[in-house]
């Protein structure tokens, strides 16, 4: 099994404790988000992972070994940390030529990369000319270009259009379902609701959850029905006789707390209640991080009265 695992994970700079005593593994067969406010520390993680920067304690491994001993390791681990690493005079193409020949990785695996990620048509331009979201697929390019069994993407969709954010989030979960273990980085919540199997969130450097995600939106909010009905009196006594409280909006609609669609359905049509709108509103993955991290933010804007 090739996993990523954080044991006791502590770097500091001079006063500041970047990362503080963080525990966490991931898994094969399925994505994992890696989520936390700016300053949280996800990207100082990263790096310790890769051995771009050494701990002050504790070990980051993967597959049980830490990533400077491995042998040839784009064959192990895939990464992109920065879209703007790849030299501005390289062709595409060139660089990823170089990269693979620094890992006995054979050049046609470039080509292969490069229609993958859909930039076939540019690999002969200079890495200067290419827009933020190439770049984006370039880095992904160098990511997968030893096959690795391991991915670690910091903000993969950054500058991506429409087109290439269906694009990743695809790739993301083929990738998973092909057995590797993938790591991705991103403060978008909506983009990580759609592809992430697991969570693992920071929050001023410490570990603040570690949890499929489901079961963190769960826990934070709770889902609720939504209800109209022509006969009020009688929506309210069948909800009461069953322990259900419902709260009557402006517009009509009531709404039952900690509640699921299909016991509401079942008692208010044994209840002879009409309904002219019966709906389940689940959590979201932005609302219970929000809940989770609003503490936890070292940048704020200043909440402003009205």
């Amino acid at each position: 099994m090739t996993s990523i695992d954080v044991r006791d994970l502590t770097k500091e700079y001079g006063t500041r404790r970047a990362v503080d005593h963080v525990t966490f593994g991931v898994r094969p067969g399925k994505v994992t988000g890696f989520l936390g406010p700016n300053g949280a520390g996800k990207s100082t993680t990263m790096r310790l992972v890769l051995g771009l920067d050494r701990p002050t304690s504790g070990t980051a491994t993967v597959g049980g070994r830490p990533y400077a001993a491995l042998a040839e390791p784009l064959r192990h681990v895939g990464a992109l940390l920065d879209a703007q690493a790849a030299h501005g005079s390289r062709t595409g193409r060139d660089h990823l030529r170089a990269l693979a020949a620094s890992n006995r990785i054979p050049a046609a695996r470039a080509d292969a990369m490069l229609e993958e990620t859909g930039l076939a048509s540019v690999a002969r331009r200079r890495v200067k000319t290419y827009s933020l979201g190439m770049r984006q697929r370039l880095g992904i390019a160098g990511a997968l270009l030893g096959d690795p069994e391991v991915i670690l993407l910091d903000e993969p969709s950054n500058g991506l259009d429409p087109e290439g954010i269906v694009w990743i989030r695809e790739l993301l979960r083929r990738l998973a379902a092909e057995g590797r273990t993938v790591l991705v980085s991103s403060h978008l919540m909506n983009e990580t609701a759609s592809f992430a199997d697991h969570l693992v969130v920071l929050g001023r450097g410490r570990l603040l959850a570690d949890t499929p995600m489901r079961d963190f939106i769960d826990a934070r909010v709770q889902p609720h029905v939504r209800v109209r009905t022509t006969d009020a009196g009688a929506l309210k006594a069948a909800l009461a006789g069953h322990g259900h409280d419902a709260v009557e909006h402006e517009d009509g609609h009531w709404t039952v707390t900690h509640a699921r669609v299909d016991e509401i359905g079942a008692l208010l049509s044994a209840a002879g209640v009409p309904i002219l709108e019966l709906a389940s509103t689940e959590g979201t993955l932005e609302q219970a991080y929000f809940d989770l991290t609003a503490a936890e933010t070292e940048f704020t804007a200043p909440h402003q009265e009205p």
